[in-house]
Formats: structure tokens, C-alpha cells, sequence
């Protein structure tokens, strides 16, 4: 049985379960196998399928309809089998459909240490409101971490896609962090929510407000015309890693004061 935890024999499960998840429904990010469709456990008994799944948290035994299914999370393997296949994230993230790819893009911070959201929306109160004519707002994804708030704009969007449509969807982008910080109860709320109550906000002022598109496949160009990074969901993890070395060379909105408990810090 030791085998089975080889190389090439983790090698061959991980690239089992791609195959079986190319097939599937991109919507769908939890998908239900029958054990006997999956060639790797054939000679598996219950205890040692256990055993080994034990070992993997993007996989598990659920019942249903008085039947064990294998349960693959497409987020969690995506992020988990990058060390064992050939294959980078762009390419794994053709698993899944726009929802899923927001999905994946929150996971990735949460792995470097980021408290997350998404599908955040938000009502304009400010004056903004009536030059813009948009009186409300939803950004995909958003994540703190230290005093660096990342506006995430997901797009699965690929290198052929115009640079002109990519450089409009990050003005929008940075349009939807302008009016976030022109609500300031609603920016203090989400910071909180994220953070705790308890956490000690004074440490950490000012935050800074950085908006991101981040992509299916990475451009040519990086940067947009008003210094709103393009990211490739291929670089996203380095991008977040020297996140601190390149921030001079992005638009950033600071954040000085936030309310708390209806005081003002």
C-alpha cells in the first residue's frame, strides 16, 4: 500500500481527477463521483480508501441516497495539485465558470494570509453618486491584509481580449474604490467585519485601498493607463507575495480614519 503514496502513483491520482473534472459542469464547483468511477481506488478497500483520503483535503467520503460518493472541492484540488501536475493555475482555472474563478482568486489570498470577502455590494451615499449616476456597486472580490486592502475586479478574460476593454474595466475599478472610501461608514463596517471588532485599527492606519483586475490568462500589458494592475491569475500568487516592493507603481487610495462604534479613529 506504501506505493500508492509514490511520486508518480500521487502523480497519476491528481491527474485522474483533472481528467474527471474537465467533464464536468464549470458551475459546479463540489462535484459527486461514484468510487468505482475512479480508476486509481479499483483495488482499494474501504479502510485503505479512507486511509488515503484522509491524506487530502479537497477530497472526501459523503453518502447520499443510502450510496458512498467521492466529493472533489474543484477550489481546494486546483490549489492543491499544482505541485504534483504539469499544468500552472491559468490552465486548472478553465475548471471553473465566472463564480468559481472568484471563488478561486479568494482562496488564493486566503492562503497568503488575507481575510477575505466577495460579492460585496454596496449603496452610494456620498455626493459621488450624482456625477457618476451609478448609485450602486458590487466588487468581486476584496481582501485585507497588514494595511493593504485589495479591491479585486475577476475577469476570465483572455490574452486575445482587447487591451482597450481591459484598460476600461480597471478605470471602473478604480471608480468603484473611489466610492468606497467616499462612504466611510461602509468601508469602516467591511474593515471591521473582516478584522474583528476587537482588532486594534489605530496599528494599522492608514489602510491603503489598492484596486486589481485580476484575469484568466496574462497580457502583455500589466498596468493600465491609470496604473491599475492587470494580473494574470497565473502570477496572482507572486503578485500578492511582492505586493509591498511593487506598490509604488500602483494606484493606491489611503485611508486615514475609520469609524468605530461611532468614533471616529
Amino acid at each position: 500500500m506504501s506505493s500508492v503514496y509514490s511520486s508518480p502513483s500521487i502523480k497519476h491520482f491528481f491527474l485522474e481527477i483533472y481528467n474527471l473534472l474537465k467533464d464536468t459542469d464549470s458551475a459546479v464547483t463540489e462535484i459527486w463521483f461514484e468510487i468505482s468511477e475512479i480508476e486509481f481506488f479499483k483495488d482499494f478497500s474501504d479502510f485503505e480508501l479512507r486511509d488515503f483520503l484522509d491524506k487530502f483535503d479537497f477530497i472526501s467520503i459523503q453518502k447520499g441516497n443510502y450510496v458512498h460518493y467521492i466529493v472533489v472541492n474543484k477550489i481546494a484540488f486546483i490549489t492543491r495539485c499544482l505541485q504534483f501536475l504539469e499544468l500552472d493555475v491559468n490552465q486548472l482555472s478553465y475548471l471553473l465558470n465566472c463564480d468559481g474563478f472568484e471563488a478561486l482568486i479568494k482562496e488564493i489570498l486566503s492562503q497568503n494570509s488575507y481575510k477575505t470577502t466577495k460579492n460585496f455590494r454596496f449603496s452610494d451615499k456620498s455626493e459621488l453618486k450624482y456625477e457618476t449616476s451609478q448609485k450602486r456597486y458590487e466588487i468581486d472580490v476584496i481582501g485585507i491584509y497588514q494595511s493593504y486592502i485589495l479591491i479585486i475586479d475577476a475577469k476570465q478574460w483572455k490574452r486575445k481580449d482587447s487591451y482597450s476593454a481591459m484598460n476600461k474595466a480597471a478605470n471602473l475599478q478604480y471608480q468603484r474604490v473611489i466610492a468606497l472610501k467616499k462612504n466611510p461608514e461602509i468601508l469602516s463596517n467591511l474593515i471591521q467585519s473582516l478584522l474583528g471588532m476587537k482588532f486594534n485599527f489605530r496599528k494599522r492606519l492608514p489602510f491603503i485601498l489598492i484596486p486589481v483586475m485580476v484575469t484568466l490568462e496574462s497580457n502583455w500589458v500589466r498596468i493600465n493607463e491609470n496604473s491599475v494592475p492587470l494580473v494574470g491569475i497565473d502570477n496572482f500568487n507572486s503578485f500578492l507575495q511582492e505586493l509591498r516592493i511593487n506598490l509604488q507603481y500602483f494606484k493606491t487610495i489611503e485611508v486615514n480614519r475609520i469609524i468605530v462604534q461611532k468614533q471616529l479613529v
